[in-house]
């Protein structure tokens, strides 16, 4: 069984695809919008307006695929009681990762030393995802 990330950026998630292109490297596997549909929506599914927005996406950082959508585009995204872990191959790395997602976010936890770790930290980026840097022994 695998279990992918879902994140639902109501109406940011164009931005956010490039964000992680950029700071994490994620690599576009799928974009479609809600014009794409061959289908008519089900009442309630499509915002107004939103025919150019993203109801399903997918990318790819590294090993693992996040999926992505505007939702129901409320320009109000809400992440909470997760967050999402990345592991660094070293110090430097950490740095690199933590400083870029942290552009326009909050920092939760500075990067710092732990007893389990030479380098972790928690900052929340600009669309209010929570991310987890962490450098493995």
């Amino acid at each position: 069984m695998q279990v992918q990330p879902y994140l639902f950026l109501e109406g940011r998630c164009e931005e956010a695809v490039d964000f992680y292109g950029k700071t994490l490297g994620a690599k576009v596997e799928t974009l479609m919008r809600y014009k794409d549909s061959t289908e008519p929506p089900q009442p309630g599914m499509v915002p107004p307006n939103s025919e150019n927005k993203i109801m399903h996406g997918s990318m790819r950082s590294g090993e693992t695929a996040v999926m992505v959508s505007d939702g129901l585009c409320s320009g109000k995204p809400n992440f909470q009681g997760f967050a999402l872990s990345l592991n660094a191959a070293n110090e430097a790395e950490a740095k690199k990762m933590f400083a870029a997602l942290g552009d326009g976010g909050r920092v939760r936890m500075p990067l710092s030393k732990t007893f389990f770790s030479p380098s972790f930290g928690m900052v929340a980026d600009r669309f209010g995802v929570l991310w987890m840097i962490i450098v493995m022994h």
